[in-house]
């Protein structure tokens, strides 16, 4: 429904969505359609990037040997209406990661583009709200306090700006994956 709803009221005030879940639940799936439906029915200009492989696509254009630039493979992602951003987190943080999310989630920020971003790590206020539910069983609250969260992949200061740039959509359920893959194998 949210989805629907940011299609339909975009550009409402620029604001994006942080698609939150765990794995399998739907996150990437969404984003896609959300993307696909404002180049169709808005010709909204969006481009789709894995995080892994868009700082994988930085690294390289460091290598003397390649012909691109940074600012080549990054003047895309910051000029984009929409950018749709999977996975965030996906990669463990080091400084040059940090200071790169931070490069391009503060650009798009100050140049108030939209963004899209899909996660599996939920933010602290998740982790502390999992945590304590008195129904769950020791186990559960034991995985929920000790999981990494978003602020400890990406940082606590870029997870603090994505809750001033993005709705928060919590997604929950099981790994359609595995579902299917076992239907599969009758």
């Amino acid at each position: 429904m949210a989805a629907c709803k940011f299609v339909e009221e975009y550009p409402v005030d620029k604001t994006g969505l942080l698609l939150i879940g765990t794995i399998g639940v739907g996150k990437t799936h969404l984003a896609v359609g959300i993307i696909k439906e404002l180049i169709l029915s808005k010709g909204i200009a969006c481009l789709f990037y894995d995080y892994r492989e868009l700082l994988k696509q930085i690294q390289n254009s460091y290598n003397d040997t390649v012909k691109t630039t940074e600012l080549d493979v990054l003047r895309p992602v910051f000029e984009t209406e929409v950018l749709a951003l999977d996975e965030l987190g996906a990669v463990k943080p080091t400084d040059w990661v940090w200071d790169t999310v931070s490069l391009i989630l503060n650009t798009r920020y100050n140049d108030n583009r939209t963004t899209i971003i899909t996660t599996n790590y939920p933010n602290l206020a998740e982790r502390q709200r999992l945590g304590n539910v008195s129904s769950r069983s020791s186990e559960a609250a034991k995985y929920a306090a000790e999981r990494e969260t978003l602020g400890d992949r990406i940082g606590d200061r870029m997870r603090s700006r994505l809750h001033e740039m993005c709705r928060i959509v919590t997604m929950e359920g099981t790994d359609f994956r595995q579902q299917v893959k076992s239907a599969s194998f009758r």
